[in-house]
Protein backbone atom coordinates (compact mmCIF):
# COMPACT_ATOMS: atom_id res chain seq x y z
CA UNK A 1 0.00 0.00 0.00
CA UNK A 2 1.38 3.16 -0.73
CA UNK A 3 0.02 6.43 0.01
CA UNK A 4 0.38 8.05 -3.70
CA UNK A 5 -3.17 9.22 -5.39
CA UNK A 6 -4.90 8.19 -2.18
CA UNK A 7 -6.55 10.75 -0.22
CA UNK A 8 -9.26 9.15 1.94
CA UNK A 9 -7.62 7.40 4.61
CA UNK A 10 -8.46 5.73 8.02
CA UNK A 11 -5.93 5.09 10.94
CA UNK A 12 -6.69 3.66 14.16
CA UNK A 13 -3.80 4.19 17.03
CA UNK A 14 -3.72 2.06 19.78
CA UNK A 15 -1.95 2.15 23.38
CA UNK A 16 -1.82 2.90 26.83
CA UNK A 17 -2.02 5.87 29.14
CA UNK A 18 1.29 8.04 28.86
CA UNK A 19 2.66 6.36 25.71
CA UNK A 20 1.37 9.99 23.96
CA UNK A 21 -0.89 8.29 21.90
CA UNK A 22 -2.74 11.99 21.70
CA UNK A 23 0.36 13.89 20.49
CA UNK A 24 0.85 11.03 17.74
CA UNK A 25 -2.61 12.32 16.90
CA UNK A 26 -2.51 15.87 17.30
CA UNK A 27 0.82 15.73 14.37
CA UNK A 28 -1.00 13.99 12.04
CA UNK A 29 -4.26 15.76 12.33
CA UNK A 30 -2.69 19.41 12.21
CA UNK A 31 -0.70 17.89 9.23
CA UNK A 32 -3.89 16.83 7.28
CA UNK A 33 -5.14 20.32 8.45
CA UNK A 34 -2.12 22.34 6.89
CA UNK A 35 -2.88 20.29 3.86
CA UNK A 36 -5.99 21.55 3.74
CA UNK A 37 -7.57 17.99 3.99
CA UNK A 38 -10.92 17.45 6.00
CA UNK A 39 -10.33 15.66 9.07
CA UNK A 40 -11.95 13.86 11.85
CA UNK A 41 -10.66 12.22 15.27
CA UNK A 42 -12.45 10.51 17.73
CA UNK A 43 -10.58 9.61 21.69
CA UNK A 44 -12.48 7.03 22.58
CA UNK A 45 -10.86 5.60 25.72
CA UNK A 46 -9.39 6.83 29.40
CA UNK A 47 -6.80 9.45 28.58
CA UNK A 48 -6.33 9.93 31.89
CA UNK A 49 -5.74 6.92 33.28
CA UNK A 50 -1.96 5.92 33.03
CA UNK A 51 -1.35 2.20 32.16
CA UNK A 52 -5.12 2.48 31.15
CA UNK A 53 -5.93 1.35 26.93
CA UNK A 54 -6.18 4.14 24.42
CA UNK A 55 -7.34 4.67 21.08
CA UNK A 56 -7.89 7.24 18.43
CA UNK A 57 -9.58 7.62 15.35
CA UNK A 58 -8.07 9.69 12.77
CA UNK A 59 -10.33 9.99 9.41
CA UNK A 60 -8.45 11.94 6.51
CA UNK A 61 -10.69 13.25 3.83
CA UNK A 62 -13.74 11.12 5.43
CA UNK A 63 -17.63 13.34 5.11
CA UNK A 64 -18.84 10.14 7.77
CA UNK A 65 -18.82 10.11 11.05
CA UNK A 66 -15.44 10.46 13.62
CA UNK A 67 -15.65 6.49 14.53
CA UNK A 68 -14.15 4.32 12.23
CA UNK A 69 -16.16 0.92 11.43
CA UNK A 70 -15.23 -2.33 12.38
CA UNK A 71 -12.62 -3.64 9.62
CA UNK A 72 -12.69 0.05 8.57
CA UNK A 73 -8.86 0.95 8.88
CA UNK A 74 -6.15 1.00 5.97
CA UNK A 75 -3.48 1.13 9.08
CA UNK A 76 -3.89 -0.13 12.87
CA UNK A 77 -0.65 2.53 14.25
CA UNK A 78 0.09 -0.33 17.69
CA UNK A 79 2.49 1.55 20.35
CA UNK A 80 2.18 -1.56 22.38
CA UNK A 81 1.97 -5.24 21.82
CA UNK A 82 -1.42 -6.44 23.29
CA UNK A 83 -2.76 -3.47 22.02
CA UNK A 84 -2.64 -4.23 18.52
CA UNK A 85 -4.57 -7.41 19.68
CA UNK A 86 -7.26 -5.77 21.42
CA UNK A 87 -8.21 -3.20 18.33
CA UNK A 88 -7.27 -5.72 15.63
CA UNK A 89 -11.12 -6.23 14.80
CA UNK A 90 -11.12 -2.06 13.30
CA UNK A 91 -8.20 -3.12 10.77
CA UNK A 92 -9.82 -4.05 7.01
CA UNK A 93 -8.87 -7.51 5.56
CA UNK A 94 -5.84 -5.90 3.33
CA UNK A 95 -4.72 -3.24 6.20
CA UNK A 96 -1.58 -3.06 7.49
CA UNK A 97 -0.33 -3.18 11.41
CA UNK A 98 2.58 -0.98 12.60
CA UNK A 99 3.26 -2.11 16.09
CA UNK A 100 6.01 -1.30 18.94
CA UNK A 101 7.12 -4.61 20.23
CA UNK A 102 8.00 -2.94 23.17
CA UNK A 103 5.33 -4.47 25.90
CA UNK A 104 3.77 -2.21 29.25
CA UNK A 105 2.96 -4.62 31.39
CA UNK A 106 -0.49 -4.03 33.70
CA UNK A 107 -0.60 -3.90 37.09
CA UNK A 108 -2.32 -7.49 36.92
CA UNK A 109 0.86 -9.17 35.46
CA UNK A 110 3.74 -7.13 37.68
CA UNK A 111 0.99 -8.27 40.80
CA UNK A 112 1.39 -11.78 39.94
CA UNK A 113 -2.47 -11.98 38.96
CA UNK A 114 -1.42 -13.36 34.98
CA UNK A 115 1.41 -13.35 32.49
CA UNK A 116 1.47 -11.30 29.77
CA UNK A 117 1.61 -12.92 26.10
CA UNK A 118 4.61 -13.89 24.58
CA UNK A 119 5.05 -10.91 22.02
CA UNK A 120 6.93 -13.33 19.65
CA UNK A 121 3.54 -15.25 19.90
CA UNK A 122 1.40 -11.87 18.83
CA UNK A 123 3.33 -10.89 16.05
CA UNK A 124 2.49 -14.52 14.60
CA UNK A 125 -0.85 -14.02 15.65
CA UNK A 126 -0.99 -10.53 13.93
CA UNK A 127 0.86 -11.76 11.02
CA UNK A 128 -1.72 -14.26 10.01
CA UNK A 129 -3.72 -12.14 7.72
CA UNK A 130 -2.36 -8.82 7.58
CA UNK A 131 1.30 -7.32 6.59
CA UNK A 132 2.48 -6.47 9.73
CA UNK A 133 6.05 -4.38 10.59
CA UNK A 134 7.16 -4.99 13.83
CA UNK A 135 10.26 -3.31 15.72
CA UNK A 136 11.04 -2.23 18.92
CA UNK A 137 10.04 1.66 18.86
CA UNK A 138 11.40 2.35 22.30
CA UNK A 139 14.62 1.01 21.60
CA UNK A 140 14.67 3.30 18.37
CA UNK A 141 13.53 6.09 20.48
CA UNK A 142 16.37 5.59 23.34
CA UNK A 143 19.12 5.92 19.99
CA UNK A 144 17.30 9.21 19.09
CA UNK A 145 18.05 10.74 22.41
CA UNK A 146 15.08 10.07 24.65
CA UNK A 147 13.12 6.92 25.24
CA UNK A 148 9.59 9.53 25.48
CA UNK A 149 10.02 10.06 21.88
CA UNK A 150 8.96 6.37 21.02
CA UNK A 151 5.54 7.82 19.36
CA UNK A 152 7.11 10.08 16.96
CA UNK A 153 9.07 7.00 15.95
CA UNK A 154 5.59 5.32 15.56
CA UNK A 155 4.76 8.42 13.56
CA UNK A 156 7.58 8.08 11.09
CA UNK A 157 6.40 4.55 10.44
CA UNK A 158 2.84 5.50 9.34
CA UNK A 159 3.93 8.58 7.41
CA UNK A 160 5.18 5.88 4.87
CA UNK A 161 1.43 5.35 4.16
CA UNK A 162 -0.42 8.65 5.00
CA UNK A 163 -1.59 10.65 1.87
CA UNK A 164 0.25 13.96 3.17
CA UNK A 165 3.89 15.35 2.23
CA UNK A 166 6.57 14.03 4.86
CA UNK A 167 7.56 17.85 4.77
CA UNK A 168 4.60 18.84 6.51
CA UNK A 169 4.96 15.89 9.24
CA UNK A 170 7.98 17.05 9.94
CA UNK A 171 6.98 20.46 10.23
CA UNK A 172 3.97 20.04 12.51
CA UNK A 173 6.39 17.38 14.41
CA UNK A 174 8.64 20.56 15.23
CA UNK A 175 5.63 22.55 15.84
CA UNK A 176 4.29 20.47 18.51
CA UNK A 177 6.97 18.84 20.89
CA UNK A 178 8.39 21.06 23.49
CA UNK A 179 11.04 23.20 22.20
CA UNK A 180 14.48 21.61 23.48
CA UNK A 181 13.39 18.33 22.47
CA UNK A 182 12.93 19.18 18.56
CA UNK A 183 16.52 17.65 17.42
CA UNK A 184 15.53 14.55 19.38
CA UNK A 185 11.88 14.03 18.05
CA UNK A 186 13.03 14.87 14.50
CA UNK A 187 15.63 11.80 14.36
CA UNK A 188 13.18 9.78 16.06
CA UNK A 189 10.79 10.57 13.05
CA UNK A 190 13.12 9.67 10.60
CA UNK A 191 14.57 6.65 12.37
CA UNK A 192 10.61 5.54 12.47
CA UNK A 193 10.31 6.51 8.65
CA UNK A 194 13.30 4.65 7.64
CA UNK A 195 12.41 1.50 9.55
CA UNK A 196 9.11 0.95 8.15
CA UNK A 197 9.91 1.73 4.82
CA UNK A 198 9.56 -1.34 2.39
Amino acid sequence: MSAEGISRFDLVIAGVGGQGAILASDIIGKAAVKENMPVRAAETHGMAQRGGSVVNHIRLDCELGSMIPLKGADVLLALEPSEALRYLEYLSDDGIIIVNTDPILPVTVTSGLCTYPDVEAIIAKLGQNHEVKAFNATELAKEAGHPQSMNVVMVGAVSNYLPIPVGTMLECVRELVPPKTIDINVRAFEVGRSVAQG
